[in-house]
């Protein structure tokens, strides 16, 4: 198949550091490509892909200083694609709803895959307006805020199989990664460590939007004797940082739509231990990948029995339910329904005859 695929530009695809979103389209990329497809990446110039990449943003605009509006490169990467659309058999956007008006007009079939939260009010008008728009979905408790958007399927998010290797002798240190905010639940992780007394070492990032958070809540923690910040790190640090783990914490307290770090620990053979919010009791088989609490009783208790866990066991289920070429055989399976289904007819809104407040319109 001709394949497109368009990420968002805040990231380098693979990202530098953090950014789930980006290193899970780079993942899905490589995986097509490798199983014989024609794939297209728009992207920012500084990724790196076996695919045709074409650059739509100078770099990842998180890391560029210079930029004062990024909203303009995506605008622009939009009239890249829908301008090249005959070129694809399908066109994969990443790039949450500001394409939904040119998707809806594209020639060739579309389809979005939702990286992000949906329980937020706004987006039942946008999903009634748009819903011609085809949907993937990352677990089915993503769909949930939103049941009567047009969902083409669920898709968990994969690995490849060898990024990550097992760990079977860890260290004997607690692990938390991703970013420093309210649902992410640090301060739990803090409790857990103090009441198991064992250290804590966090890769995490400290995100300028949540600097009131971090100050009056993490940057205390940090100062606890058990607690060890790394800072961010890169795909090249994980294996050595979870595989490294005797446990590896996730104590969300939100509607997580997938946690692409619960499947990087599985596929280092570390149990994640994480509260039942979203996305964990799909990722999670409790006791084979992990353990799902629903308070720090539990999760300290948890910890203790991680001492006999099987990590073999645990990776054996990483390899058997989310690899990226399981993933991508997902989508190929969905571009292959979608390009089947002849599509909805483009809606037509007759023009008004007058304002609410009365007055003709004059065409003239």
């Amino acid at each position: 198949m001709r394949i497109a695929q368009v990420a968002p530009l805040n990231e380098a695809v693979p990202p530098k550091l953090y950014g789930g979103t980006e290193r899970v389209v780079s993942y899905l990329t490589e995986e097509l490509v490798a199983q014989g497809h024609e794939v297209t990446l728009f992207a920012s110039a500084d990724s790196r892909s076996s695919a045709r990449l074409v650059p739509c943003a100078p770099k990842a605009l998180r890391l560029d200083s210079g930029c004062e509006d990024r909203l303009i490169h995506h605008i622009l990467q939009l009239e890249e694609v829908m301008s090249s659309a005959s070129q694809f058999d399908i066109i994969h956007f990443h790039t949450d709803y500001i394409h939904y008006p040119w998707a809806r007009r594209a020639s060739v079939p579309v389809v979005n895959t939702l990286h992000g939260r949906q329980n937020i009010r706004d987006l039942a008008a946008l999903y009634q307006e748009f819903d011609d728009i085809p949907l993937v979905s990352i677990s089915n408790a993503q769909r949930l805020p939103v049941p009567k958007a047009r969902w083409a399927g669920t898709v968990y998010h994969g690995l490849p199989k060898n990024l990550l290797h097992l760990t079977i002798k860890p260290g004997n240190y607690l692990a938390f990664i991703g970013r420093f905010s309210h649902e992410k639940r640090f301060d739990r992780a803090v409790e857990i460590a103090r009441r198991t007394g064992l250290p804590l070492k966090v890769a995490a990032k400290a995100d300028p939007a949540e600097g009131s958070y971090f100050e009056e809540v993490v940057r205390p923690l940090l100062d606890d004797p058990l607690v060890e910040w790394v800072g961010e790190i890169g795909e090249g640090e994980k294996a050595a940082f979870l595989g490294g783990a005797l446990v590896h914490l996730f104590p969300i307290d939100w509607p997580e739509p997938f946690g692409v770090v619960m499947i990087e620990a599985m596929a280092c053979g570390t149990p994640t231990i994480a509260w039942p919010c979203g996305s964990v009791p799909e990722v999670l088989e409790n006791a084979v990948t992990g353990f799902i609490v629903s308070s720090i009783d539990e999760a300290v208790e948890a910890v203790e029995a991680c001492a006999a866990f099987d990590r073999a066991g645990c990776r054996a289920a990483f390899e058997r339910r989310f690899t990226a070429a399981r993933m991508a055989a997902d989508y190929v399976a969905v571009y292959r329904r979608l390009g089947a289904i002849k599509r909805p007819p483009l809606k037509v809104c007759e023009p008004p005859t007058s304002w609410a407040g009365g007055g003709r319109i004059d065409n003239a």
